[in-house]
């Protein structure tokens, strides 16, 4: 069985930890740009607080994904580290993953959200597409040749989830 919750820090530091790393190795680029170690040192400071979340898929109590939103300023919010293990994709948990985050992201009170994709993630910018997320101006610095920089009205979601959940 599935399920997706907040990580909770120090309790899920290493399993957070873990999947950052795997994610950045999964990578054909170098990453080091974005003095990962520094950010990893800072993760529950970081996101402890109802503005930044990290967000853990589970399988069976095992983390096997995960997806985090961090604030940029009071109104607009950068959704990051999605990654799901090559052992369970193609169970369309990715778009759960997404839709927590996005839900999330609502709830705390943002307006808008960016990211960013690296050109090799083909797959996962047509899943951001299927959202509404249209390319859109960088927010953090990524040199990556053809990474792909989107963002998604906020609003407009929250009014689609209110449709939906009537």
């Amino acid at each position: 069985m599935f399920e997706i919750v907040r990580a909770v820090f120090p309790d899920d530091l290493k399993d957070v930890l873990d999947l950052y790393r795997e994610y950045i190795d999964s990578t054909s680029v170098d990453l080091s740009f974005q003095d990962n170690e520094q950010e990893f040192n800072l993760l529950p400071e970081k996101y402890s607080f109802e503005e930044s979340k990290i967000f853990l898929l589970k399988k069976d109590s095992k983390s096997i994904g995960c997806a985090a939103f961090r604030k940029l300023d009071d109104a607009v919010c950068e959704m990051k580290r999605v990654y799901i293990r090559p052992s369970a994709r193609g169970s369309n948990q990715g778009a759960k993953l997404v839709d927590r985050v996005l839900q999330e992201a609502v709830i705390s009170g943002y307006k808008k959200i960016c990211l960013d994709v690296l050109p090799e993630f083909k797959t996962a910018l047509r899943l951001y597409k299927s959202y509404g997320f249209v390319e859109h101006s960088p927010v953090t610095n990524n040199p990556v040749p053809g990474t792909h920089f989107m963002g998604l009205n906020l609003e407009g979601y929250s009014k689609k989830l209110q449709r939906t959940s009537r």
